[in-house]
């Protein structure tokens, strides 16, 4: 299946016409998959509502599910997409047309491999790259295309509302040397609940963050020019990126795999480019289907734990080596919190990582 290619048939409505209208995408959305090819067809079936054409790229970090068949299939229509039930089931409903235009790529055929005209292309990279590798050959691939100005970092665990494309590419077209730009995320499962406004506050001394609008119902008003300035860094889940950004600053710092990634990011940024916010930009998140992520108290996993603690101690020690030290005692009084919450396997996962060992 190298290079398949599925033609595309042409959906209707003003949406769809708007797309049409316009022959060079702009905007490239990247997608990391790891074993959730269903979650990746959903949030494809939202993106290709979009208002504005996009380029999808859908980088898969050596699943074992039978990704690439399932989301050949998909494309092909020999799949069937069947909309969940729920209040957000109107964003993938009906089923997009089919055939889809999809390309196939293998991470060895890469080298020599340039954008053309499909709509999504599926790079199969044969191994898992993290959450930053992965996006980063997608950004790679992406950028190929000249007419490529940003890229979306976007969890293939959401779903999109069809403005928010045209929402990122405004709120980046209208900011002066633009870097990096989010969105609204609500949360997947209480779409009336913000997950964050943006990005989030970085507390320095602790290593601790806190999502802007976190847990606030959607009908709290907001000052969109308030929340990007309060924005330490993008949240990961929903980052938008310019390619002038990429090019000074370089891509995402694979050393942390995952987690700690759009921190470093915006440190090593400086100041240099503006965050931005696209605040008519509508992002659903089902927050941690691959590795067990959470924002709520006791539910991460213990690998999600391991690499929290991990991208810690690596990111001050890069960035911050005066604070780095700081981190052994406070992730300490991490571990002991998790052994007295009865949560073995968590403290021992984090203090493998404090002492550089890996996960299993």
């Amino acid at each position: 299946m190298n290079d398949l290619n599925l033609s595309l048939r042409q959906q209707t409505g003003p949406a769809a016409q708007r797309a049409q209208s316009d022959k060079r995408a702009r905007l490239a959305v990247i997608l990391v998959n790891w074993n959730r090819y269903a979650d990746t067809i959903e949030c494809l079936e939202s993106l290709l509502r979009s208002d504005e054409r996009v380029r999808i790229v859908i980088v898969d970090n050596g699943s074992s599910d039978g990704t690439e068949e399932r989301l050949v299939a998909w494309a092909s229509g020999a799949e069937p997409y069947k909309p969940p039930m729920g209040p957000l089931k109107r964003l993938t409903s009906p089923p997009m047309a089919k055939p889809v235009n999809l390309r196939v790529l293998h991470a060895h055929e890469l080298d020599n491999a340039r954008p053309g005209d499909e709509q999504v292309t599926l790079i199969c990279a044969g191994q898992n790259l993290g959450f930053s590798g992965g996006n980063n050959v997608g950004m790679r691939f992406a950028f190929a295309d000249p007419a490529i100005a940003y890229c979306w970092c976007l969890n293939n665990d959401t779903v999109v509302d069809p403005g928010a494309t045209g929402a990122i590419v405004t709120r980046m077209n209208a900011t002066h040397k633009v870097g990096m730009c989010g969105t609204q995320v609500r949360y997947y499962h209480r779409p009336g609940v913000w997950q964050a406004l943006n990005g989030q506050r970085f507390k320095l001394l602790t290593g601790q963050s806190q999502g802007i609008g976190a847990n606030q119902p959607v009908t709290r008003p907001f000052d969109p020019r308030k929340v990007a300035r309060e924005t330490d860094f993008v949240l990961g889940a929903s980052l938008a990126v310019s390619r002038a950004f990429v090019e000074t600053i370089g891509y995402m710092e694979e050393s942390y795999f995952l987690y700690f990634e759009e921190m470093d990011w915006s440190v090593r940024n400086r100041g240099r480019f503006a965050i931005a916010f696209a605040h008519g930009a509508i992002v659903y998140h089902k927050e941690g289907g691959s590795i067990g992520s959470s924002d709520k108290k006791g539910e991460r996993s213990a690998a999600s734990e391991y690499y929290l603690m991990r991208g810690r101690i690596r990111f001050y020690r890069r960035n911050f080596p005066l604070l780095w030290p700081l981190q052994y005692p406070l992730g300490i009084g991490l571990i002991l919190r998790r052994l007295l919450r009865r949560q073995p396997k968590k403290a021992a996962a984090m203090t493998r990582a404090m002492l550089g060992l890996s996960f299993e």
